[in-house]
């Protein structure tokens, strides 16, 4: 539950405004269609055995008994591949990054648990299931690292022998005077800080589905994806197929969180058994294979000094990082860090930077992408390090932050990493979110609880992040830009076709938002469609919080091409200068006489019989536009957490959350504030609950729900959100993205508040999650405690 604070007007009849999402009643009433809602006839199954070792040579395999049984159609191994199928490249990559051979299948070699061996075929995926039980392999065992500390000693087990050492690749950054920084600072405040593996865990897990047409020599690939136009470009490259005759379908997809930004090996064998096979393939992936073979995100150590003046001014800022990548690379494994790195001095003027960046290979699972992708890790360094300055210099953690913050005067701003900062006004914004959650009196109320023997905590976090992935000049893996066609077809209705595709972050309302408003037309009336390359224009992906930034504002350049033609259209019918027309709740009149009009259906009538248009017109009413953004946007916000931690068990309790956040210009506050709630919900469920472990063997341990801990609803707080409004000069729309910023935020204020609890014990950090036999043991350790 949410208390929401609507402090901002609506500015526009639809754009701005709170409108029911058109997707939820499909969504709701169970009439969505997912990729295993999609049934084609003699379609084989296919079931993916996957290794049991984190690193071993695969002495033996025999498929002969499981290829005898009943209902099995075919078994594919790695050794049937060589030369069939291109390795599996990544797409972001650091300079001196290590690219190792990334098969389809294994077939010499398995480097993590849950690589896929082998592939059955059968004819129902319970026979699919019943034959891996027959397949006989046999490993050769060889010493695993799992530790990314370890896995960089000299002498340690080598993920790949070929690379001479583990570690994958580098970046490093620096930027003004670091060592004077640090000898003019009265302190230098140190940490080191655990940013630990988590699963994005969506509620869909991997689908995908493949058909070929011979005859059209057309392939189909249905897929749970958050990138059809990459995946379709990536496999017409594997596979060797022309990108026109191949058909890549993003159905419903339910959830993501980054975990399906990626090109996988059961998305590039998927098809190529369906060329083979002649008929539909389809795999599903179960919550077992999900937890092992999908991308985990965050895994970092990072090493902080912060040099600071005895009056709380920041000189500089030094951070070693270790990044642990997994035994391969996948498509933005290595380039996801960097993101840590360029954002590490958060919303705050910190002059000087140096930040030394190593990517590891260990014998797990790559990590990748997931909600916040290198961001929350960054906040995450800088709002700890800072409480913990605060706390040297018995400073109050808010008046730290307000003299180090930028001002909104100094925006544009070039930051030591060379991003230029959009706008902002961190200041108001703290001001605010301190106002709201009543942050004196809480002081106060503190006081009381630790004379009383209470454990009660607050932490304040303060974030900046990147948001609106694109501008052409950084490079992005498969580029910057989104498209997007509005038509208005003969009936007055308007269609939208977006290249991007969204999974639940609700662009099917905000971009019939958008047109509707820019149109004049009823919001039932516009129908957005996406996810079909087929059918829609071409697009890059969804991703960083950038659909509304950069899709949205390809929509709102369609529409307004549309608009001025209609303006054009309907001069000419009313014969009068279009300079005088003006749209205005669905009819297009003129400003010196109003009762002189015609309605946007009429125009579009006009604009397909064609029989009046302007000299040298074309008929129709439909226009693509294209954006490429010439910078990033950058949301921020001020989250205040509240805890009260029992001393007896070390169990963490939420006693109130207030999240202010500032996303540019808002669309619909509705969906906004379910993506910060959602947001929140995950970023504290990675603060106190959720964490993959492997153990020394490579042997996932938290490889299922059983294990793998979520927040439940009942261990949630009821959140109290409210937002500031400083709209971007990014794009036309003035919006920023707001679809990680709960992430981002929350993580570090509630260990913030919990640090602030176990204050007392002088204890100054606890590396997450904070689960409560973790505070509890650190209490114990403490003498104050007993």
């Amino acid at each position: 539950m949410a208390q929401i604070k609507q402090t901002i007007k609506p500015n526009g009849k639809y754009m701005g405004r709170r409108i029911m999402r058109k997707e939820d009643p499909r969504l709701l009433s169970g009439k969505g269609a997912y990729v295993d809602d999609i049934h084609l006839p003699n379609t084989a199954h296919v079931a993916f055995l996957r290794s049991e070792h984190a690193n071993a040579r695969i002495t033996k395999l025999d498929i002969s008994r499981a290829r005898a049984l009943a209902g099995v159609i075919q078994i594919v191994t790695g050794a049937d591949l060589r030369g069939v199928v291109e390795n599996i490249p990544p797409m972001g990559v650091l300079p001196d990054l290590f690219v190792p051979q990334h098969p389809v299948l294994a077939t010499d070699r398995v480097r993590y648990v849950g690589e896929p061996i082998a592939a059955v075929l059968a004819e129902n995926p319970y026979i699919a299931q019943d034959a891996l039980e027959l397949i006989h392999v046999e490993y050769d065992p060889l010493p695993v690292v799992v530790e990314m500390e370890k896995a960089i000693e000299p002498g340690s087990p080598l993920v790949h022998e070929q690379s001479k050492s583990n570690v994958a690749g580098t970046f490093k950054l620096d930027s003004g005077d670091i060592e004077r920084a640090f000898r003019k600072a009265d302190r230098i405040v140190t940490g080191r800080f655990v940013n630990q593996r988590v699963a994005p865990m969506p509620m869909e897990a991997r689908a995908v589905q493949a058909d070929y047409q011979a005859g059209e020599k057309m392939l189909t690939v249905w897929s749970a994806t958050q990138i059809p136009h990459l995946l379709r470009s990536s496999l017409s490259r594997l596979l060797k197929v022309p990108e026109n005759r191949l058909r890549v379908i993003a159905p419903d997809v339910g959830g993501a969180f980054g975990g399906k930004l990626n090109v996988y090996r059961e998305e590039v064998l998927l098809p190529l058994l369906a060329m083979r096979l002649g008929r539909p393939v389809k795999w599903i992936e179960t919550r077992r294979e999900n937890m092992r073979a999908m991308i985990h995100g965050r895994d970092q150590i990072n090493y902080v000094e912060l040099a600071v003046t005895k009056d709380g001014r920041m000189l500089g800022l030094k951070c070693r990082t270790l990044a642990d990548i997994g035994a391969y690379p996948q498509m933005l494994t290595a380039a996801i860090p960097t993101l840590t790195a360029i954002m590490a001095t958060g919303c705050y003027k910190i002059p000087a930077l140096s930040f030394e960046l190593t990517d590891v290979f260990t014998n797990k699972m790559a990590t990748d992408a997931y909600r916040g992708a290198g961001r929350p890790e960054a906040t995450y360094l800088i709002e700890r390090i800072v409480d913990m300055a605060a706390a040297e210099l018995k400073m109050d953690p808010a008046e730290i932050r307000s003299r180090n913050f930028l001002k909104s005067s100094e925006f544009p701003f070039t930051t030591p990493s060379g991003l230029i900062y959009d706008s902002g006004n961190y200041k108001t914004c703290m001001d605010k979110a301190l106002d709201l959650a009543g942050y004196n009196k809480l002081r106060q109320q503190q006081e009381r609880a630790r004379k009383q023997g209470r454990l009660m905590g607050i932490g304040l976090s303060t974030y900046v992040e990147i948001c609106a992935m694109g501008p052409a000049t950084s490079d992005p893996p498969g580029g910057g830009w989104e498209s997007a066609t509005v038509r208005i077809e003969p009936s007055g209705k308007v269609t939208v076709l977006s290249g991007a595709s969204p999974h639940g972050q609700g662009e099917e309302t905000t971009y019939a938002q958008i047109a509707a408003d820019q149109l004049s037309v009823p919001f039932d009336d516009v129908t957005v469609i996406h996810g079909d390359t087929a059918s829609v224009p071409p697009g890059v992906g969804t991703f960083g919080s950038r659909n509304t930034a950069v899709g949205g504002t390809a929509v709102y350049m369609s529409a307004q091409k549309i608009r001025t033609k209609m303006e054009a259209i309907a001069a000419n019918l009313l014969e009068i200068n279009p300079k005088n027309i003006v749209l205005r709740d669905g009819t297009l009149q003129s400003k010196l006489n109003p009762k002189k009009s015609v309605s946007v259906r009429e125009v579009a009538r006009a604009a397909y019989t064609a029989k009046k248009l302007p000299p040298g017109m074309e008929p129709g009413l439909s226009e693509t536009s294209f954006f490429s953004p010439k910078n990033y946007t950058f949301p921020f916000g001020t989250h205040v957490c509240v805890v009260e931690v029992e001393r007896e068990t070390g169990e963490v309790k939420i006693i109130k959350y207030v999240a202010m956040d500032d996303c540019g210009k808002v669309i619909n506050p509705m969906t906004v504030e379910g993506q910060v709630q959602g947001g929140i919900a995950q970023g504290l469920g990675q603060a106190l609950y959720e964490e993959i472990i492997y153990d020394d063997n490579g042997q996932l341990v938290t490889g299922s729900l059983m294990d793998y801990a979520f927040p439940k609803a009942t261990q949630l707080p009821e959140y109290i959100c409210d937002r500031t409004e400083t709209p971007t000069t990014s794009n036309p729309l003035g919006v920023k993205g707001v679809g990680e910023a709960g992430t981002i935020g929350a993580t570090p204020a509630l260990v913030n508040a919990v640090v602030d609890a176990l204050a007392p014990y002088g204890i100054q950090h606890l590396d997450m999650p904070l689960k409560p036999e973790k505070v509890w043991r650190t209490i114990e350790e403490k003498p104050e405690a007993r």
